[in-house]
């Protein structure tokens, strides 16, 4: 049977069908408003049907038999739809919970206390041992009324896998880059503490020197975490103030130059008409440092930075545009999609892979956007466009 349909040429032949119940078993099941189903009908809204459904679908009527099992329940169990239906639900859907207990007589769905509405998303067992996300809803006519139907929820297992390694690749590349600068500050000050006697000033100063950076290279890690954690809750907060984009740029470039890159690699363009920035100084100079860093680090030749008034949004609000372009090889076309990603390294020049996406947390955070492309001289270019940002009360 297809739902939603107006003749039967219209039907799918291959849906495994969705029996509906007689609209007089179920009082609640009234006539709709024109164009609508009642609860009664497999029909939803507007011939939605439930093999359009992108997760598997399982209803149970009053007497604990299938009467709906759509297309994707069948292929997470791999049961066929019309074999299915009929059966109790607890031979469609023989599941065992993690200690390999039958999960509907342990839930009871039909019996137990009529207050419940059902069972929160858990992680059970088909056979086999295949994992299922299952999640299931207790239909009855009145608050506490015997079960009218148990309709079922299945979903698969991969996002959340794949979720689970993407953080299990991020502890251990943070252990892995964590190690190396914890290594040498331990080095360095159990043999000044055991030794310190033996140095001479210089001596000293140099390996103080060399733990104050491996520290730095410490506290950005873990900076670099916790914005990841605020980035992904949707929680990076803005503490916005005026912000002289053009001092903070000078101030990067006057960094890199004095770590010994050539002041003529840098070239800066400001453009006149400049809109006054509101932003956060401290999310500005990450933005800033993350991009020229990857610049200097992965590209070759002239680094440019130009900035220039621009247009931000859809609603044309004023905002300030920052081109960062270099003349390296650039960035491989099928690479574009991915370079905001975490852990994608252009290069093998070192990194945690995660500078990129944070850059990007940080820019949409302050309702701008970031794009990448190829520079006019081959090179990776980065732009990003910050609204104005004027505070409320200031408007």
């Amino acid at each position: 049977m297809t739902v939603g349909t107006d003749s039967p040429a219209q039907a799918r032949s291959t849906a495994p069908p969705c029996a509906p119940e007689p609209r007089d078993r179920h009082p609640e099941a009234a006539p709709g408003p024109a164009g609508s189903a009642g609860p009664g009908e497999n029909a939803g809204f507007a011939g939605l049907h439930p093999d359009d459904l992108p997760d598997g679908l399982v209803i149970a009527d009053e007497a604990g038999r299938v009467v709906c099992f759509n297309a994707a329940a069948s292929r997470i169990t791999t049961v066929p739809g019309d074999r299915a239906l009929g059966l109790p639900l607890d031979q469609a859907l023989p599941l065992e919970d993690l200690k390999g207990r039958r999960w509907w007589t342990l839930t009871d769905p039909y019996g137990g206390l009529a207050i419940r509405r059902g069972q929160p998303e858990r992680n059970l067992l088909l056979p086999g041992g295949r994992e299922v996300l299952v999640s299931a809803t207790y239909v009855r006519e009145r608050p506490t009324g015997p079960v009218r139907r148990v309709v079922v929820s299945l979903r698969g297992t991969e996002a959340r896998r794949r979720t689970e390694r993407s953080h299990a690749e991020l502890i251990a590349t943070v252990a892995h880059e964590l190690r190396s600068p914890l290594t040498s500050v331990k080095g360095f000050t159990a043999t000044l503490l055991g030794k310190w006697e033996r140095f001479s000033d210089e001596q000293k100063r140099l390996m103080l020197e060399t733990v104050d950076a491996d520290a730095g290279r410490i506290k950005r890690l873990i900076a670099e975490l916790l914005d990841i954690s605020r980035i992904d809750s949707g929680r990076l907060e803005v503490r916005r103030q005026p912000v002289d984009i053009a001092a903070a740029i000078g101030r990067h470039v006057q960094v890199h130059t004095t770590g010994g890159q050539s002041p003529d690699r840098f070239f800066v363009r400001i453009r006149p008409g400049l809109p006054d920035l509101w932003a956060d100084p401290d999310k500005i100079d990450q933005i800033l440092g993350n991009l020229l860093e990857n610049a200097v680090r992965h590209g070759e030749g002239t680094v440019t930075i130009e900035v220039a008034p621009a247009r931000a949004g859809d609603d044309g609000e004023q905002g300030t545009e920052v081109t960062v372009s270099d003349e390296g090889p650039g960035i491989p076309e099928e690479s574009m999609s991915r370079v905001f990603t975490r852990f994608w390294r252009g290069s093998k020049r070192g990194g945690t892979g995660l500078g990129l996406y944070i850059v990007k947390g940080v820019v949409e955070a302050h309702g701008g956007t970031i794009t990448v492309g190829r520079g006019p001289r081959g090179g990776a270019e980065f732009r990003f466009i910050l609204p104005v940002g004027t505070p409320a009360h200031l408007l």
